[in-house]
């Protein structure tokens, strides 16, 4: 059988683009296949992008439905605050005006918080939940419990209230620092433009920079700390099936965080794809794909 990781990974784009409008912005989605629905929802600072080469694994059992979150990848850049709460509005008016049923959830970061977000809240229309490198699995007590905690002076530095935005403004730090510090392989140009194309105007950059300040850390926000919280009574005694790919050392999803998962999370399938760190999707794509349409045939 052939190594996942020696499969050539495509750097096209080769969907055709849909249009959904939610709160009077359109939301840029990508719609394949047929069957039950699959919502693939991506986390910061990339787009429906990300799951080119998953979703051609899917779509003769599933409809796979990508959306770029508010603000980002081809979806409208609104004038709004980009906060937790604001995006998880969005994405319910998308579900809710697709008339989804029977969802699997399949989120990468923070679109692993804002999937849950919505599943907590519409418990019967969920189907089962994939994770992958999820972000806010639980507030942070303290910076201390922050993971990867190599990269705690950035986020202290992006929280800043004076040099936050300035500093993400100017550098577009998640965007250029991707190829170096949380992707462990070579991305080609290619693909690096895919990722750069939503933020080329520095007044685009906005949601990249929410997005860290919206962390629950130190009780703050506390918007997002109890939402999390609330969350997690259903999620942690839910008996849905779950599913979660983390990778060797992994940024967001570490020890401490397995452990949570295994302690806490009934009905959960841990998948390990080896060596990786936070872009998941772009490290080991075909490993993904194939073993999330083998664990969506018992689903």
């Amino acid at each position: 059988m052939t190594n996942p990781r020696e499969l050539p990974i495509r750097a096209d784009f080769p969907f055709e683009g849909r249009y959904l409008e939610v709160n009077g912005h359109r939301l840029h989605y990508i719609d394949e296949g047929s069957g039950d629905p699959i919502v693939f929802l991506h986390g910061n600072p990339t787009w429906s992008y990300d799951w080119r080469n998953i979703i051609p694994y899917l779509t003769t059992a599933s409809r796979c439905i990508a959306v770029d979150l508010i603000g980002m990848g081809r979806s409208d850049k609104p004038d709004i605050g980009y906060t937790y709460v604001e995006h998880v509005d969005y994405i319910t008016k998308f579900i809710e005006q697709l008339g989804l049923s029977r969802i699997v959830l399949v989120g990468h970061d923070w679109g692993t918080a804002i999937g849950l977000q919505y599943a907590a809240a519409h418990p019967d229309n969920i189907k089962a939940v994939v994770m992958i490198e999820p972000q806010a699995l639980t507030p942070f007590a303290d910076w201390s419990a922050f993971s990867p905690a190599e990269a705690v002076g950035l986020f202290q530095t992006l929280r800043d209230p004076e040099q936050g935005w300035p500093f993400m403004r100017d550098n577009s730090v998640f965007i250029e620092g991707m190829t170096q510090t949380i992707i462990s392989r070579t991305i080609t140009p290619e693909e690096h433009d895919y990722f750069r194309e939503p933020f080329r105007e520095k007044s685009s950059r906005k949601p990249m920079w929410v997005f860290p300040n919206q962390l629950p850390i130190s009780g703050h926000p506390a918007e997002v700390v109890s939402a999390v919280e609330e969350r997690n009574r259903w999620f942690t005694s839910t008996p849905i099936p779950k599913l979660l790919f983390y990778a060797t050392p992994g940024c967001n999803v570490r020890e401490p965080e397995l452990a949570w998962c295994r302690n806490d999370l009934d009905n959960l399938t841990l998948h390990s794809i080896g060596e990786g760190f936070h872009y998941l999707m772009e490290e080991n794509p075909h490993e993904i794909g194939q073993e999330l349409a083998r664990w969506l045939q018992n689903v």
